[in-house]
């Protein structure tokens, strides 16, 4: 393990990223006990939105949780002061996941929409059909800095059968918990779905399972701008939960899933040739170990007309350590090219890194916002990829 860690610790020195890193959310800061969840994207400005749950009281994923926001004017090293965009009280707002509409002719500085999940009971409760997780949107035309009145997009997007939501709702399926992705949205920019927006999200269906198989993947997505919405097919994997999405050519995406059975510590990887709305395949990827936790996925350039696809999550198979990006030149097929980002030393006994989130600065240069230090931190890094 010692020599493990010497040696991330050299290739982190080599890729110069232990110097290039900025506190963003800070716990116990700004109004909120814990900050969680971090999604970031980057505007046609170059400016950078990062976006995370402030919680208010505490670490507990349910309560008093309000939707926050920071910019950034210069590349992600220094971030404005916290703005709140969503408080619901004592209830929770939270699972940010944002993305710009750069393909809208009447707005060429770009649209940005924002999803996230609203819920009156604990993720249990829910499950057991006491309690209902709401889908919501918000937009902006201004870069960020007004927003409209969010819009619950619930019915259009989830299967609730609670009669405490809706009376009159008979869904066969009896989706239950809900959550769209932690982490960015995206738009197809090229191909048969170009303009269309992408939102990974999860699902439980039935009473609560011990092994958390009343889990799977699904998505969500808008061809006429947040019009109107509609649902792709289940990943066929029981227990598939927290996913993200990205582009690849000719109209394909990949997906990549959180394994919440946790019998296997990998990421299930689903790929669709029809823009997301069906699967042609899903299954376990060996390359990419991981603990039971959320990841991050990303279009970040082409090569002989494929995507080069960067992926980011903690790599250590038994906690929450050891965050790594690796980049796929084959449209996810192979992932080889590792780039250590954070660890914690071995004399450490508290996970270090979680959730994170991957955003492109240039050619050849990435952008991962995280948490670490026991989610008491949100930290943003540059990595030079190339």
């Amino acid at each position: 393990m010692k020599k493990l860690i010497l040696l991330l610790t050299i290739q982190l020195l080599a890729h110069g990223i232990l110097a290039q890193e900025t506190l963003v959310f800070e716990a116990g800061k700004e109004g909120h006990a814990i900050y969680r969840i971090p999604a970031i994207i980057s505007l046609p400005n170059g400016e950078l939105l990062a976006f995370a749950e402030g919680r208010v009281n505490g670490s507990d994923d349910f309560g008093d949780v309000n939707l926050v926001m920071k910019r950034s004017l210069d590349g992600g090293f220094t971030w404005s002061p916290l703005q709140t965009l969503v408080d619901y009280d004592s209830l929770q707002a939270g699972n940010p996941a944002p993305v710009v509409d750069r393909l809208d002719p009447n707005y060429p500085e770009g649209v940005i929409f924002l999803f996230y999940n609203t819920g009156n009971n604990h993720e249990y409760d829910i499950r057991m059909n006491k309690g209902v997780r709401e889908v919501w949107m918000i937009k902006s035309f201004d870069l960020g800095r007004n927003w409209t009145e969010p819009e619950n997009i619930t019915l259009q997007v989830h299967k609730p059968n609670n009669p405490d939501f809706n009376p009159k709702y008979k869904n066969p399926d009896d989706w239950r918990h809900y959550a769209n992705t932690p982490g960015h949205a995206f738009q197809f920019q090229q191909g048969p779905h170009k303009g269309r927006i992408y939102v990974a999200a999860n699902h439980s269906s039935g009473g609560p399972k011990e092994d958390w198989s009343d889990y799977q993947a699904h998505g969500f997505f808008t061809d006429d701008k947040g019009k109107s919405f509609e649902i792709s097919e289940s990943v066929q994997i029981p227990g598939s939960n927290e996913s993200i999405a990205a582009e690849l050519s000719n109209g394909r995406m990949i997906m990549s899933s959180r394994y919440q059975k946790g019998t296997v510590r990998q990421r299930i990887l689903a790929f669709s040739s029809d823009g997301g709305e069906t699967w042609d395949e899903a299954y376990f990827e060996e390359e990419l170990p991981d603990p039971v936790c959320q990841a991050s996925i990303l279009d970040i350039g082409e090569l002989n007309g494929k995507a080069i696809i960067a992926h980011s999550n903690a790599a250590d198979e038994k906690e929450r350590n050891y965050l790594t990006i690796k980049i796929s030149y084959d449209e996810g097929k192979t992932w080889d090219h590792i780039i250590p980002v954070d660890f914690t030393g071995e004399s450490e006994k508290l996970p270090w890194t979680a959730y994170s989130d991957l955003v492109k600065l240039d050619e050849q240069t990435l952008g991962i916002l995280y948490e670490r230090d026991n989610y008491h931190q949100i930290v943003f890094k540059i990595i030079s990829w190339r």
